[in-house]
């Protein structure tokens, strides 16, 4: 490996083809793929999480998929030093790391060196505030958070329930605000972060395409098992796209048709959302246009990357 030691990110929204791109420079430069995607760290979700294939797994190295139970919480303290450790250990094997995916926490927090706040769980005060953004709206608990931590209010969506309530629980349990916890100290290793992005209506009819080929594959048994082995809508792994709706559908609320009609609609929500995550005018992001083939650029990027100094 070059010194000083570098990483390539290969980032976008679900379903622009990050995987068949990272797969391409891993096999051209010897690399590994360490995930950074909140869903594919769950045992047993392979279908709905678009993870990587048994072939393709075989063919390259990947880190940080099925870490986790369905019913196991991982932190973002956790999964990061999951990933810095991954990181090291390709960079020991004499490879390079890449870090792929589409939850901007998790690239964030990785490669600007975020100080995540070790605070465990508080079951009983998530429990209590989720019941609050249930019966009084998500608002509500955004606005505490304003109250007690304006930065991490104005960093985090107010839909982002999850992260408001895990911003609360932090304050409560620490009395110290997670902006003031969660100070960055960036790794001392070069970064080349490849975007990939197309146009809105490319990207949401390959989401079309993607979720019935889904549905094709199996996405229905695959809930069924889950929902059969015990694991129920309450955990935060089966809200991911794809899980609650298909879930419906098994308990006859809903029919087939409305369920993968409803996927296709949150999933081009959730792509809005990632996108302020990835911006597009961020100038440490190589934007590459993914609807032709992006791979020959992408190889370009990366070979002048590799042989800088």
């Amino acid at each position: 490996m070059a010194t000083p030691p570098r990483v390539v990110a290969i980032l976008g929204p679900t379903a622009v083809g990050k995987t068949a791109l990272s797969l391409r420079l891993a096999r051209a430069f010897g690399g590994e793929v360490v995930s950074a995607d909140s869903r594919q760290i769950y045992r047993g979700m392979d279908i709905g999480t678009a993870k990587a294939t048994a072939a393709e797994q075989a063919a390259v190295p990947h880190h940080l998929l099925d870490v986790a139970e369905p019913d196991e919480g991982l932190t973002l303290a956790q999964y990061k030093a999951l990933a810095d450790a991954a990181i090291r250990e390709t960079w020991a094997r004499g490879r390079l790391p890449l870090l792929v995916g589409g939850t901007g926490l998790y690239v964030r927090a990785v490669l600007e060196g975020w100080s995540v706040p070790e605070v465990p769980p508080n079951d009983d005060l998530r429990q209590a505030l989720y019941a609050r953004a249930e019966s009084n709206g998500a608002e509500s608990l955004h606005r505490e958070l304003a109250g007690v931590d304006p930065e991490a209010a104005r960093a985090i969506d107010a839909r982002n329930v999850r992260r408001v309530v895990r911003a609360l629980e932090v304050y409560h349990e620490t009395g110290v605000p997670i902006s003031q916890l969660q100070r960055k100290d960036p790794p001392d290793y070069r970064v080349l972060r490849i975007g990939l992005t197309m146009p809105r209506p490319a990207l949401y009819a390959r989401i079309d395409a993607r979720v019935d080929a889904m549905l094709a594959n199996g996405l229905v048994e695959e809930v069924r098992r889950l929902l059969g082995q015990g694991y129920g809508l309450e955990l935060p792994a089966m809200s991911g796209l794809g899980y609650r709706q298909i879930a419906q559908y098994l308990a006859g609320e809903i029919s087939l048709e409305e369920g993968a009609a409803l996927i296709k609609r949150h999933t081009r929500r959730f792509v809005r959302q990632q996108y302020n995550w990835f911006r597009l005018e961020d100038p440490e992001i190589h934007w590459l246009e993914a609807a032709g083939d992006p791979a020959a650029e992408a190889l370009a990027l990366v070979r002048a990357f590799l042989a800088a100094d």
